[in-house]
């Protein structure tokens, strides 16, 4: 539709993304510790420019949703930056004021039309329009949906979140399961026919992903498993952000030999156009096969 809105059709189901915000985040170096300016030029080729910014070798990422539709469920994955919120130090995100609802309203979805908002993660970036702020309260986004978060996830921000994540835990996470509208899952879990839920700790201990499978065609949605495109070529190479370091490699190469595999498409947080992929081996390593819908 547009280049914040984009429809795709796998199988049965259709898939929409809904994009917050864009463009320059990181400095490769700070986001990847593994990182070598060598990697630049073996892959420069595909990295501009919608990866990385070659100027200030700084990477590209995508702050976005993702909006299924299968079986007659609705589900929205990762909620992004949100509006009105204490996001300090980071002035990019403090008090936001985006034209998210407005963008999925484009897409075609009300508030009330979603039944199922899953959180991959509980990061400060996958949680923000979980709420919104009303009369001085912060108040569900979706007053249909019911919120799916981990377990493990919950109960290690509950006890550890600091900074931006302490607030985003009070505004965005709280809120939801004090008004009893929160699902905790443990383990793998099943939110309908063909879409499971799974953990993959790593980049955080309750971190999940949602495999959606429809006939011979499927694709998992994989949170911040991997932030970048590089990954698929180092798929050893953790962010700065990952807790659990040995857990995110072992989740990260799962998620990647299961595309392969399976011939599902990766379906990331953060990716720029077009957003997903599909995944082949090389060597010991993967290489993207970019899909264009």
């Amino acid at each position: 539709m547009n280049d914040h809105i984009s429809h795709l059709d796998i199988g049965g189901a259709r898939v929409t993304r809904v994009e917050e915000m864009a463009g320059p985040a990181f400095r490769l170096s700070t986001l990847f510790p593994d990182w070598d300016e060598s990697i630049f030029e073996a892959h420069k080729d595909w990295l501009v420019p919608h990866y990385v910014n070659p100027e200030k070798m700084t990477a590209l990422l995508n702050m976005h949703s993702w909006v299924l539709q299968m079986g007659g469920l609705t589900v929205l994955i990762d909620t992004c930056i949100g509006n009105d919120k204490n996001r300090m130090p980071a002035e990019r995100w403090h008090q936001n004021q985006s034209p998210y609802l407005e963008r999925l309203a484009e897409a075609g979805f009300r508030p009330d039309d979603i039944d199922v908002v899953m959180c991959t993660h509980l990061h400060v970036d996958h949680v923000g329009w979980n709420t919104q702020l009303r009369d001085g309260r912060w108040v569900p986004t979706f007053p249909n949906a019911k919120y799916v978060f981990s377990r493990t996830e919950f109960e290690h921000f509950q006890a550890n979140a600091e900074d931006m994540d302490r607030h985003s835990f009070e505004d965005s996470v709280l809120p939801i399961v004090e008004q009893g509208r929160a699902e905790m899952t443990d383990g793998a879990h099943a939110l309908a026919d063909g879409l499971l839920l799974e953990p993959a700790p790593g980049h955080t201990p309750g971190h999940i992903t949602l495999t959606m499978e429809t006939g011979s065609e499927a694709a998992i949605f994989t949170g911040d498993i991997l932030h970048h495109p590089l990954q698929i070529y180092y798929p050893d190479w953790n962010s700065r952000f990952c807790i659990l370091a040995d857990e995110a490699r072992t989740s990260r190469r799962r998620v990647l030999d299961f595309c392969v595999d399976r011939g599902a498409l990766l379906m990331p947080a953060h990716f720029g156009p077009p957003h997903c992929c599909h995944i082949d081996r090389a060597g010991e390593a993967y290489a993207a096969r970019w899909h264009h819908g």
